[in-house]
């Protein structure tokens, strides 16, 4: 008796723990479609750029595979978080500055993805107008081996662009680094980059000093930079099908294969904290009998048609076709990946819109 209750015992053990490696192994499967290797854990949950929330509104009124913004094809876009430092004291050659080492790491993109465009955004905290008079230049260089902490070689680094920033400036400054970012998906060629805002050289004149003859404070402006990088991954773009309205199965009963209703929330699978949007969606699945004889309401194949005529007469040796998805959609995702980079993606076949026996 005790043996027997004891095998029962590590039957049913054997049995949990088989299931939950199971979901684990689907876990895995659908997380490695994202580039993801495991279930993200945001360490802040950084705010999701306006212009994203936009194109992920939209998301059901475009092309999956072109990202109108920019011009470009893709089916991923990411806000990837700056990485770098800021640079130590000024030094003589940098008087009223602020130098800032910049570094955006490019590893989530997937070995597949093609990168279509990359750009950096440089968004000042507050309006540039408080500046009144004074005006700013800006530097961008690319950094092109690593030097002494606090030191700046000239022969380490190079000249990639710079400008004039005064009160009139946008709040944001952009630069295209396409060709750049693709250098960096090589982890041996990415230094990152140097920023530098300097005053120019009429604040620095007799005007910049006080009453008391000592050198006013230039209010170098705060900012904040981040790389959006638009990729194509062409396994998930099989289709330039735009998205279908969200398909509502009828609830009529009914044992003939049709699409049944399948709301998917997020939450039930514990992915709540790394996904931002949708927070769950209407899935559906196919579900029924393909009785004989096949109308065309139930889309089979002539292969089916035959199976059903042949299980008519040997219902016991040959099966009912089988009742499968036949017409499927995409949807798109906003979430948090490895990095705690912001992402917005496109998947295909997600949804299920028509049934049919096969």
């Amino acid at each position: 008796m005790f043996f027997s209750v004891l095998t029962a015992a590590l039957l049913c053990v054997l049995t949990v723990k088989t299931r939950v490696e199971n979901v684990h192994a689907q876990e895995k499967l659908f997380l490695s479609s994202m580039g993801l290797s495991s279930p993200p854990k945001p360490s802040a949950h950084s705010p999701v750029p306006s212009l994203l929330w936009k194109m992920f509104e939209s998301s059901d009124r475009r092309d999956s595979c072109v990202v109108s913004e920019y011009g470009v094809r893709g089916n991923i876009v990411r806000f990837i978080q700056d990485q770098g430092r800021l640079i130590s004291a000024p030094t003589g050659r940098c008087f009223y500055c602020v130098r800032k080492h910049l570094f955006f790491n490019m590893s989530a993109l997937e070995d597949v993805e093609q990168l279509s465009f990359a750009q950096l955004e440089i968004k000042f905290k507050q309006d540039l107008s408080h500046l009144g008079r004074h005006v700013f230049g800006m530097a961008l260089y690319r950094v092109l081996k690593t030097t002494l902490k606090g030191v700046t070689h000239e022969s380490s680094r190079k000249l990639l662009q710079s400008q004039t920033l005064g009160y009139d400036a946008l709040g944001s400054v952009r630069f295209n680094l396409t060709e750049l970012a693709e250098s960096w998906r090589q982890p041996a060629k990415n230094y990152g980059m140097q920023l530098e805002l300097q005053a120019s050289h009429n604040l620095l004149d007799d005007d910049a000093f006080d009453a008391k003859g000592v050198r006013a404070g230039v209010p170098i402006p705060e900012f904040s930079a981040s790389l959006v990088a638009v990729s194509l991954n062409p396994h998930q773009c099989r289709s330039r099908r735009k998205r279908s309205a969200s398909y509502y199965p009828p609830v009529t009963p009914s044992n003939v294969c049709k699409p049944r209703r399948l709301y998917i929330d997020f939450k039930d699978v514990g992915w709540q904290d790394w996904i931002i949007a949708p927070q769950g969606y209407l899935a559906n699945y196919c579900h029924g009998e393909c009785p004989f004889p096949l109308s065309e309401s139930l889309n089979g194949t002539n292969h089916a048609i035959l199976q059903t005529l042949v299980h008519s007469f040997d219902p016991k040796g040959t099966p009912q076709p089988c009742c499968v998805p036949i017409k499927l959609s995409p949807i798109s995702m906003l979430y948090y990946d490895n990095n705690d980079n912001v992402v917005l993606r496109h998947y295909e076949d997600m949804i299920v819109d028509e049934c049919g026996c096969r």
